[in-house]
């Protein structure tokens, strides 16, 4: 387990290595990158059960990355985690690469399914989490996903089956950023009351601010140790840019270009607000 402090410094590298792959594309989904850090610190910094050296490892807590256009982040948390060397960074949407700009399982270590035809992830999730209690492992499943996927009724789908079966080591994750390709969430289709239609679905709901790392850490803790027979579901509100003021600025960010000298620009801000994280 880490301290508050260590998952701090977990987002910033996680954020940091995000805008380093970003630079080398010169585009990306960095917007979201930035805004989920502080989940994915924690995820891989503390909740997870993981092997770094063994990606495959029978015990392993599961963590299904369904919007697969978030793979950016990911692949920050899995170098971040060690499953990833840092030096393959580099390579980010290369051909040949380990790290295809969406998330593929056939490319890349840590990878447990195929992403983004969005709506996929939690009806996987619950096949997964049904397995490991037929198998008795005791391992989690954790479906992390964007609020763009509850316009998807297989996601609904999904959670009235993981109700249903009391899946109590299912996790859902939901990035509530309020952006997707065609305009803000809420406007495209609107979803609230969000917590209340998970709570009618039978699942246990937080809703928490995303980028308040001991309020993230806290709902991992509350959903792995809830004494209730029901799956559980986290609710972030995350800030798309986090730690980036003219990107948080921007009207459209679900997917980023800059020019060229911005990529450093951010990442000087990033290490701006903290000063002993300047590694290369």
């Amino acid at each position: 387990m880490s301290t508050l402090e260590e998952l701090r410094l977990r987002a910033h590298r996680i954020r940091r290595y995000a805008l380093r792959m970003g630079e080398v594309q010169g585009q990306g989904y960095i917007g979201q990158a930035l805004g989920w850090a502080d989940v994915l610190a924690v995820a891989y910094g503390h909740a997870l059960n993981l092997r770094p050296e063994q990606p495959e490892w029978e015990g392993r807590d599961r963590f299904l990355l369904s919007h697969g256009h978030y793979a950016i982040a990911f692949y920050a948390a899995l170098i971040e985690a060690g499953v990833i060397p840092e030096s393959e960074l580099e390579s980010y949407g290369s051909d040949d690469s380990r790290l295809p700009m969406s998330g593929m399982a056939t490319y890349t270590p840590g990878m447990e399914i195929s992403g983004g035809s969005l709506g996929q992830g939690l009806p996987i999730a619950v096949g997964m989490a049904l397995g490991l209690k037929h198998k008795r492992n005791p391992a989690f499943v954790y479906n992390s996903m964007s609020d763009g996927e509850l316009d998807e009724g297989s996601t609904w789908e999904g959670a009235m089956a993981a109700a249903h079966h009391r899946l109590d080591n299912l996790i859902c994750l939901v990035d509530i950023n309020n952006q997707q390709a065609d305009g803000p969430s809420s406007k495209v289709l609107g979803f609230e009351p969000l917590a209340d239609k998970w709570a009618a679905f039978g699942w246990h709901v937080q809703r928490i601010d995303g980028n308040d790392l001991a309020a993230v850490l806290a709902a991992f803790d509350t959903a792995r140790t809830l004494a209730e027979p029901r799956p559980r579901v986290i609710l972030f509100d995350t800030l798309m840019g986090k730690g980036v003021p003219f990107l948080e600025q921007r009207e459209k960010n679900h997917f980023i270009r800059v020019d060229p000298p911005e990529w450093q620009q951010a990442i000087a801000i990033l290490d701006a607000n903290q000063p002993e994280e300047t590694a290369a």
